[in-house]
């Protein structure tokens, strides 16, 4: 993750890091310790695969709680912008101008965009496009495939 001074979240994108850093403490890392002492009573660990497994499964988890407390550390939570006007953390509706299909995203900062959840990056072209703009508005969305029109239906 590249460092960074703020990192942008919604207040339920906060939680969620708050809840997996919590696992990751309480549940993950005893498992992990418990793995490195089973393995390291086997015997000789120059030759122990088990060991080494725990020990790459025990920095990857330490890598990743350092990287959920950076995150909290330095989290702005944001909510939507003012009423009827995009920002992070709304959600809106919006119709591609030149073929009328309809989706609906929310707004949101780059550690929680998931596409596959519809929560779009407010760094990505929908989102950049479409921020400070209100019912209504049709605007240009510039993607690596070309630019398209999108028009906003509805903001909450």
């Amino acid at each position: 993750m590249p460092k960074k001074d703020e990192c942008l979240l919604t207040s339920e994108g906060y939680l969620n890091i708050e809840e997996e850093l919590n696992e990751l403490k309480t549940v993950k890392r005893p498992q992990v310790i418990e793995a490195i002492k089973e393995a390291r009573a086997q015997g000789d660990l120059s030759e122990n695969a088990d060991y080494d497994a725990a020990r790459n499964d025990q920095a990857e988890l330490e890598a990743r709680i350092k990287e959920l407390e950076y995150m909290l550390d330095h989290a702005k939570i944001i909510e939507g912008a003012a009423d009827g006007i995009v920002g992070v953390g709304s959600t809106i509706k919006i119709s591609y101008v030149d073929d009328d299909e309809e989706e609906e995203y929310k707004i949101v900062g780059s550690l929680e965009a998931n596409p596959f959840e519809n929560r779009i990056s407010n760094e990505s072209p929908i989102g950049k496009a479409v921020l400070n703009k209100k019912v209504g508005d049709v605007v240009s969305v510039e993607s690596p495939n070309g630019s398209y029109d999108v028009k906003i239906l509805a903001i909450n």
